[in-house]
């Protein structure tokens, strides 16, 4: 038996409506010279079913849009996803997500495609991203057999980066507090996203008064302050 066959079993074959959305998605924002202004960015927060990001799957999605310098309230995407045998996690205890809703839950495959819909060409943003990057990747794949072409920036790195003075702040709930935010609905995923958006908005005014214009400029700190990172925790 393929160990792989599991995955070719869960994924669906797409009708022609859904194939032709798929093949009319836009090709993704790079992080090139657009100007940190005018770039659209999809600021995305995922609650799932854990944290095994080889074996838990996506329950819900909350994005909203920011672009021209403000968060665009008219533009925000929320969906929970039908999951077949979703059992109570410890997780339902944090995010609240009830069997009863996911049963509910709109087709990964139609909730997916109308997310990246939604995303268009934009640079996605997140808070600890490499979770929320991984386990996009792995429900593109399964549902709708494509890869994941956007680029994800974290805001978890951003902060740190841009703001040296706030030592020892790692979660999003620091960096609220930090910034004097608030969100009276943690780990639901719109709420989580906008909160997010709030503290990357704050971020991107940072970073254009340290001189950095671009989403290429903003890269390449990035990829600086990796590197400096990297050494001193080398050095320790």
């Amino acid at each position: 038996m393929n160990p792989l066959s599991w995955i070719t079993a869960r994924r669906q074959k797409l009708d022609p409506e859904q194939q032709a959305r798929l093949v009319a998605l836009p090709a993704p924002l790079a992080l090139d010279e657009t100007p940190l202004s005018h770039a659209r960015m999809v600021v995305v927060d995922l609650e799932t079913s854990g944290l095994n990001v080889n074996r838990d799957r996506i329950l819900s999605v909350g994005a909203v849009v920011v672009e021209n310098g403000s968060i665009d309230l008219g533009s925000q995407y929320e969906c929970t996803l039908f999951q077949a045998n979703h059992r109570v996690t410890e997780s339902v205890l944090i995010h609240g997500i009830a069997p009863s809703e996911v049963a509910q839950g709109v087709a990964p495959v139609d909730a997916l495609l109308d997310f990246m819909a939604f995303a268009d060409n934009g640079v996605f943003v997140a808070f600890h991203a490499a979770f929320d990057q991984r386990m996009l990747q792995r429900g593109l794949r399964q549902t709708l057999n494509t890869r994941l072409r956007h680029v994800f920036l974290d805001v978890a790195e951003l902060a740190p980066m841009l703001c040296p003075e706030a030592t020892g702040r790692k979660t999003l709930d620091d960096w609220q507090d930090y910034f004097q935010l608030h969100n009276s609905q943690r780990h639901h995923a719109s709420a989580d996203a906008l909160a997010t958006a709030e503290i990357l908005l704050i971020l991107l005014s940072r970073a254009r008064a340290q001189g950095i214009q671009t989403l290429a400029e903003l890269n390449a700190r990035l990829r600086h302050w990796r590197r400096l990172r990297q050494a001193r925790i080398g050095s320790l």
